[in-house]
């Protein structure tokens, strides 16, 4: 039993599904499948609606001088008004304006076109969208300062469902579990026999060395 484990091993660790193992492979199927259901920026626009028109002045402490001069062209980008000095940011507009095109962004990047940000911006689309995130950081720490707790609250969703989801799925290309219901069935089944027949191995393996569990 710890033989055709052993040869399992191997053969899971080897380039036999387009040049990827068995694990790389199995990885790339879940993220395309949890992709396809972390779609939340419908959901999170219709939200932001409540805070159109909301005025919004902000000190945003971010990392280095470069990042706040990132943050300056997106928050610039979304109508707002927004200077930099040394790692801070004062950010003054409409919230909802500014969260709305946050959004944009993310929108663009869930849906792999990571092109529109580099026209818009003439940075790496990766790097605009985590200076989004670091932004929204930013923002819900003084917005809870002024005890804004519900544009704060906004924010930090937008952050976590939004941003933080199309930077993590980006170029990856989302799928229904409904399309590759086999594939997830047999992995699942093997997984569950895979463990068992291991642990039923060592067992066996102990058993025969003479070992006994007693109390």
């Amino acid at each position: 039993m710890m033989g055709v484990f052993a040869i399992g091993l191997v053969v899971l660790f080897m380039p036999l599904f387009g040049g990827r193992n068995a694990l790389e492979y199995l990885d790339n199927l879940y993220n395309t499948i949890s992709k396809g259901s972390a779609y939340y920026i419908p959901e999170l626009r219709e939200a932001n609606r409540k805070l159109a028109g909301d005025s919004v002045k902000m000190a945003l402490g971010l990392r280095s001088a470069g990042e706040a001069a990132q943050a300056v062209q997106l928050l610039s980008g979304a109508g707002a008004r927004a200077a930099a000095q040394g790692a801070e940011v004062t950010v003054e507009g409409d919230l909802g304006a500014i969260l709305a095109s946050c959004l944009d962004d993310a929108d663009r990047m869930f849906h792999n076109d990571g092109a529109a940000l580099v026209r818009r911006y003439h940075l790496d689309e990766r790097a605009a969208l985590h200076t989004w995130w670091r932004v929204l950081g930013a923002a819900v720490k003084d917005l809870n300062r002024q005890h804004r707790f519900r544009e704060a609250k906004s924010a930090d969703a937008i952050s976590a469902k939004a941003v933080e989801c199309a930077y993590n799925y980006y170029r990856i290309d989302p799928q229904s579990i409904g399309d590759r219901w086999a594939v997830v069935l047999f992995s699942l089944l093997f997984y569950v026999i895979y463990t068992v027949w291991y642990g039923f191995a060592v067992l066996y393996l102990f058993e025969g060395a003479g070992l006994k569990l007693g109390h």
